[in-house]
């Protein structure tokens, strides 16, 4: 079995697989001093509840887009599992794709798997929206190459700096508005309509210009925390994926071992 690693700036999330299929999850908040004895205390008691043992653990790819988290979850690996971790984008695990762009190793470890594995599932020019700590747009073209893309502020991101700035504002959940209009009649519905339907808008504006650009037809593939709330409430997406990060290192992990 396969131990993906995908370590956000906000989350680490864990997940086991046995071939393509996702047996379990867990998720932890990112904190690079946690140490690998931590990590340990935590995910092996969680292995065992959903009734796994470490020694089914044949493999672990960690992806990471913060540097300092790595070596702890190296520790991990071969401490707890007796296994030397792969890293996305390294050795074995190197990507495999041709990054069209001015600086390809600037290429986030996230947005290099997700388009390994939006390629792999989906056919033609993709366009692949994640919504993590920052929202990323992704275009990898119908020969699986990566093209470039936009990074805006997450909506959490937004929000907070909202909050925060405005003395009288008051902090609110993350949904849709109650009703399609967006005239608000109070101080909370007006931040929510703000948030969310601007959200929106932003989106469906940046893919209007992406789709545009490239000249071809492209399919939308969100993924990410809050793909599927967006996903209920815009039709601007062909796909919601939620694993799309974690199929994608199970990919990296797959190609391993065919070259080990």
């Amino acid at each position: 079995m396969l131990l993906a690693v995908d370590v956000g700036n906000t989350n680490v999330v864990f997940a086991l697989f046995d071939g393509r299929e996702i047996k379990g999850r867990w998720r932890v908040a990112t904190d690079p001093r946690r140490t690998g004895d931590e990590y340990a205390v935590w995910l092996l008691q969680l292995l065992q509840l959903e009734g796994y043992d470490r020694k089914q653990v044949e493999q672990i790819v960690i992806s990471t887009v913060v540097p300092r988290a790595l070596h702890n979850l190296k520790v991990l690996a071969q401490k707890y599992f007796g296994i030397d971790a792969l890293v996305a984008g390294e050795g074995l695990a190197n990507y495999g794709f041709v990054a069209d762009v001015d600086e390809p190793r600037s290429l986030g470890a996230d947005r290099a798997v997700n388009a390994i594995a939006a390629h792999a599932k989906y056919a033609g020019d993709l366009i692949v929206v994640d919504f993590g700590t920052a929202t990323t747009f992704d275009h990898i073209d119908f020969m699986g190459t990566y093209k470039g893309g936009i990074i805006a502020p997450g909506i959490n991101l937004s929000l907070d700096a909202l909050v925060n700035a405005a003395a009288k504002l008051p902090r609110i959940a993350i949904e849709a508005p109650g009703s399609r209009t967006v005239i608000g009649r109070n101080t909370e519905d007006q931040m929510h309509i703000g948030v969310f339907w601007g959200y929106v808008a932003m989106m469906e504006g940046l893919i209007a210009r992406m789709r545009s650009e490239i000249g071809r037809p492209a399919q939308v593939v969100a993924t990410g925390g809050l793909a599927v709330l967006f996903g209920d409430h815009t039709d601007i997406f062909d796909h919601v994926d939620a694993d799309l990060t974690l199929d994608g290192i199970a990919l990296l992990g797959e190609r391993a071992a065919s070259l080990a």
